[in-house]
């Protein structure tokens, strides 16, 4: 009876070992089969591992990135020449003298090199936040085994989080404001459907038709001549400048549209990873509290030895 407690305990710090053999068996056969998917594309168990490897890319974060680039590259893009075609428009139409829309000139270039940055920053960010995305989701700690986080990790998700979020709310007001040239763009091209349009009878009432781009604010009121009627307006509309400028700014829009949802999409994205980071955190310490009692099970099996030693 005096034996029954040392060897039931002898007994579960067995069963112990053995579980423990078996799953680093196991990972072994699984690193295994890695190394024969790579080296051995008809090697056993290739599809398995193929499936396996394809299943730790975080799609989510993949389909977001691809999203943003493209929405940051469209905006950009058109932007920066739909910019310029607007003072080509500016100044041979709307402004002749340089002075009264010097300033509109260098809001717009500094405008132009903002978009530089913006691009340049956007790329960066989109690649860190997929990096991020492949590192903490749960099939990539299934791929390479045991998964630890710290406290900085856990700090960093949350700082991504609040950027994004940050970055959201700041590309819904760029959103808002790209929309302000279509706007414009759009009434001056209504104008001149006007103009075209059969109804309009008469040479007088075409010339009363008439677009102020002064009413705008962005040149002021003393510009010369700062507002175009009749068919001095239909001939602006026929030109390229006015064709690309309109359209790209509508392309512009919309890649920052689809920008704001790339950073929505972000946020969910990372608030699901920040999230289980803190579940696996707690995982972390269960298995620390794990790890003690299994000492304090191994210092109980070497004193119950040193016991049978003294039995016997």
């Amino acid at each position: 009876m005096r034996l029954f407690g040392p060897l039931s305990v002898l007994t579960t710090l067995l069963q112990n070992r053995l579980a423990q053999a078996k799953n680093r068996l196991l990972r072994m056969g699984h690193e295994v089969s890695i190394a024969l998917c790579i080296f051995s594309p008809l090697g056993p168990g290739c599809f398995e591992c193929c499936i396996k490897c394809l299943g730790g890319v975080p799609y989510a974060s993949l389909v977001a990135t691809i999203l943003c680039f493209s929405g940051v590259a469209l905006f950009c893009g058109c932007g920066h020449v739909a910019l310029a075609g607007t003072v080509a428009i500016l100044e041979q139409h709307f402004s002749t003298n340089t002075r009264d829309h010097a300033v509109l000139s260098e809001v717009i270039q500094l405008m132009q090199y903002v978009i530089y940055g913006i691009a340049s920053f956007f790329f960066l960010y989109g690649i860190i936040l997929l990096a991020e995305g492949f590192y903490t989701t749960s099939a990539v700690k299934e791929l390479h085994g045991e998964f630890k986080t710290t406290a900085c990790g856990r700090c960093i998700s949350g700082m991504f989080v609040f950027l994004t979020y940050v970055l959201g709310v700041a590309w819904l007001g760029v959103f808002g404001f790209s929309a302000v040239p279509v706007f414009m763009f759009y009434n001056i091209w209504s104008t001149c459907e006007v103009i075209k349009s059969p109804q309009t009878n008469g040479t007088a009432s075409v010339e009363q038709i008439c677009v102020d781009i002064r009413q705008y604010g962005i040149i002021p009121w003393n510009a010369f001549p700062g507002k175009i009627c009749g068919s001095a307006l239909e001939n602006i509309c026929n030109t390229n400048e006015f064709y690309m400028s309109y359209h790209l700014f509508i392309v512009a829009c919309a890649g920052a549209g689809a920008t704001v949802i790339a950073l929505i999409h972000f946020l969910m994205i990372l608030s699901s990873n920040w999230a289980y980071l803190k579940d696996a955190s707690k995982m972390q310490a269960y298995q620390d509290i794990k790890a003690k009692e299994e000492q304090e099970l191994q210092d109980i099996q070497s004193r119950s030895k040193e016991q049978l030693n003294s039995y016997t």
